[in-house]
């Protein structure tokens, strides 16, 4: 008898009909059982109660690619695990049960994973290829405001793409902490021209379809936050501030804005959680499986993230350093370890990830969880492209960096002129335009300078939070609060877009004086004077090395000026 081995991969099977015709893959999860897409079950004929297209037949067969010897084997669906949304970006999942057990001992984990910006391959069999051939992908995501497929863009112009045959195929991480894991699984092509992309199940999607295959998935979920709590979930949005914080996250986290934001679940409003959790699930893939397209396509604008969009949430309630700590190992697979080592590998992980941590100030010791974990990663969250979403019952810690503030409490000042919501409008969106003004030009110049001023928080958020629930009422006095607040904030962007335009100038001076110096020397002395490169070097290397400390520069700048000077004038 021939001696059974494995080649890389081993979960890697073809789905055939009855009568051995290639229709898609699948994934050997153990010796009996290979998940798969529903619609290649129904592409053999064997969609179960009679649904196939051209009759029904009794099950399909299971071709091994990857086993020496290599083997056959029929199989059926399992009671219960065949779903299928015909027309929709839903489900299309089905777990095969073997009828005799496979003779190949292998065992496969299913990883639930972020799923956005990393590398995949995954290995179908087209038509031209029916033992089957690799091709490469990027997680993208997904933008839609419905279904629950994962986007994977196409990298190169030419190579071989996901085309039918396969669906059902395993997608393998091929970067970053989860390489050559299987994540989720190929469900749909797509051909429009010259763009091509694909679509994937992601582990947690599947999982929520087929809880049987709980054990053979690994990882955590993208979803800790918790439960809605004591606030009614069918009615979240019918509130205004609600509503209005809704927006307002969903507006950070949709574009290419990083950074920390601190939002209040609690104050004197009372407005609770219940807004946020209900954000978070539209981005999670598996409450994304729960809810109606309906749902998603007819909440109002501004209310619904892209799937996979955030990569981690979790609840601190009750919670000690070291249990966030290990969620967020897990769900980043970085292999546990200290917070200051968490906090290392988040900072530099790529893509940057985006994290939700609820009711930090409700921890076990929320002075230990600010201190050792979420004070650092604000700290640096913005400067390394993360995104932060720190949620607090009560007010944050005053020594906690920010970059911006949903609170939802109201503004007070002691105006008592009467100011129209247009005023108000007006004011913050000339904030709005000079933060973000601001904002462009820190994260161009901003971290190449040593000493840079740190950008002054984001005031335009919070304000137009605010403004949508005075716009409510009126009359309101909160107005007038708000138009002041909008002027002054307008003000502090305003001087510190001005001393980093200094900076600039400084730098620029400098560059253009070192520069004219060096022409002046090559025009007397020659490029090859010693003495005047051992003087331009580090003026150079000064001027080029991040951060720029321009004190420094601007000294060995002068020095090599002045030896020039000097040079030339005593002849």
């Amino acid at each position: 008898m021939a001696v059974h081995h494995h080649r890389d991969d081993p979960w890697r099977v073809r789905v055939d009909d009855e009568r051995g015709r290639p229709c898609g893959a699948g994934v050997l999860l153990d010796d009996r059982h290979v998940l798969t897409c529903a619609h290649v079950v129904r592409y053999a004929g064997a969609a179960p109660g009679g649904t196939a297209p051209g009759g029904t037949a009794p099950g399909v067969r299971i071709t091994s690619v990857a086993c020496r010897p290599e083997w056959t084997a029929t199989a059926h669906v399992a009671p219960g695990s065949w779903v299928h949304e015909d027309g929709t970006r839903r489900g299309d999942v089905a777990l095969l049960e073997l009828d005799e057990p496979a003779p190949c001992g292998t065992r496969t984990t299913l990883w639930k994973v972020p799923i956005s910006g990393v590398r995949v391959s995954v290995y179908g069999f087209p038509e031209a290829e029916p033992y089957g051939i690799w091709t490469d992908a990027e997680l993208a995501g997904a933008g839609g405001r419905e279904g629950e497929w994962g986007l994977l863009r196409r990298l190169r112009s030419g190579d071989p793409w996901i085309e039918r045959g396969y669906s059902g195929a395993g997608v393998v991480a091929r970067e970053g902490e989860f390489e050559d894991h299987v994540i989720g699984m190929v469900v749909a092509d797509y051909v429009n021209g010259d763009a091509r992309a694909a679509w994937m199940l992601p582990t947690e999607t599947v999982l929520s379809y087929l809880p049987r295959i709980a054990e053979f998935t690994g990882g955590d979920r993208a979803d800790e936050l918790g439960p809605y709590g004591s606030e009614p979930p069918g009615d979240v949005l019918g509130d205004p501030l609600r509503l209005a914080l809704t927006q307002e996250l969903t507006r950070l986290l949709h574009g290419g804005w990083a950074g920390t934001v601190v939002v209040g679940t609690g104050g004197t409003t009372g407005v609770g959680s219940s807004w946020l959790v209900r954000l978070v699930r539209t981005a999670d893939p598996a409450a994304r499986a729960g809810a109606s397209d309906e749902e998603l396509t007819e909440a109002p604008g501004d209310t619904v993230l892209g799937l996979g969009s955030i990569d981690a949430a979790y609840d601190a309630r009750g919670r000690s350093v070291t249990e966030v700590c290990d969620y967020l190992s897990g769900r980043f697979g970085l292999g546990g370890g200290s917070a200051r080592e968490v906090v290392r590998r988040l900072l530099r992980r790529r893509p940057p990830a985006c994290v939700v941590v609820g009711g930090v100030d409700r921890a076990a010791d929320p002075a230990a969880l600010v201190r050792e974990l979420l004070g650092p990663l604000a700290l640096r969250a913005r400067s390394r492209g993360m995104r932060l979403v720190l949620g607090f019952v009560d007010r944050p810690p005053d020594d906690l960096p920010y970059d911006v503030s949903l609170d939802p409490d109201p503004l007070h000042g002691a105006v008592s002129r009467r100011v129209t919501p247009a005023q108000t409008q007006a004011a913050v969106a000339r904030l709005a335009a000079a933060e973000e003004k601001a904002a462009r030009l820190h994260e161009e110049w901003g971290t190449r300078f040593f000493g840079a001023p740190r950008p002054p928080h984001a005031a335009a958020p919070r304000l137009r939070v605010r403004l949508a629930v005075a716009r409510t009422t009126e009359p309101n006095p909160e107005l007038a609060a708000l138009h002041d607040e909008a002027v002054r904030a307008h003000d502090e962007a305003g001087r510190h877009e001005r001393a980093l335009r200094r900076m600039i100038r400084a730098y620029e001076d400098l560059v253009t004086a070192l520069e004219l110096h060096r022409v002046r020397a090559a025009r007397f002395f020659g490029d090859e004077d010693r003495r005047l490169a051992e003087l331009h070097a580090p003026a150079a290397r000064a001027l080029g090395t991040v951060p720029i400390d321009l004190t420094s520069a601007g000294a060995l700048v002068r020095r090599y000026a002045d030896e020039v000077d000097r040079r030339i004038e005593g002849g």
